[in-house]
């Protein structure tokens, strides 16, 4: 009798660890195929932007701009110079159409420049250095409507991107006040509470 609990024991173990298994090579099948990837990436990244708020710098270890000598254009090929963002609260979103963690945070980005669209004190640049066709087709999938940058000339020094997404929230006397890479919620009280924070501001 004991002999046969222990031998069915054993089968279960057996056969659990196969199903485990099969999960394995699934999920990693799933992870290799291209039409499959992004997808389960994107859906990785959702769940972080769940739990992941920016958070803001404190004052003292806050980075000033040294210069606002960037030029951009939009997707229409509209030129828009960073120096008429001076005395304004500025959100950069550094992105990408092809980068899964820019697509998870997306939704929540929109939402934000939903709230303050209309405020011409609050700037919002979106910037991307992908081809036109490409930003404009992504954009119209997931009807979203702020306005996609690209740059024109180099971005100041303290931006200092090396991976995407990077979003920076700048206070009127051009103080980096949120530097944050990686995928977060930006649709959340904290984010607006601070923003509203440093429209007060002189």
């Amino acid at each position: 009798m004991v002999m046969r609990f222990y031998f069915l024991t054993i089968m279960a173990r057996s056969k659990k660890s196969k199903i485990y298994n099969i999960i394995i090579v699934i999920v990693i099948a799933l992870l290799i195929i291209p039409q499959t990837r992004q997808p389960i990436q994107v859906f990785i990244n959702k769940g972080i932007t769940l739990i992941v708020k920016p958070s803001v710098i404190d004052d003292s270890e806050r980075k000033v701009i040294s210069n606002y000598n960037w030029r951009l254009h939009d997707v229409s090929e509209t030129e828009y110079d960073f120096n008429s963002a001076k005395g304004k609260v500025i959100v950069i979103n550094f992105w990408a159409t092809w980068c899964p963690p820019c697509i998870a945070e997306m939704p929540s980005m929109e939402l934000l420049y939903q709230k303050y669209k209309g405020n011409d004190d609050v700037v919002f640049l979106f910037v991307s250095n992908e081809d036109v066709a490409v930003i404009n087709k992504f954009i119209s999938k997931k009807d979203y409507s702020f306005n996609v940058y690209q740059s024109l000339t180099a971005y100041p020094k303290e931006f200092d991107v090396t991976s995407i997404p990077r979003t920076f929230v700048i206070d009127k006397k051009g103080e980096i006040v949120v530097d944050k890479s990686g995928p977060a919620d930006w649709n959340n009280d904290r984010v607006t509470n601070t923003i509203d924070d440093l429209l007060k501001a002189f």
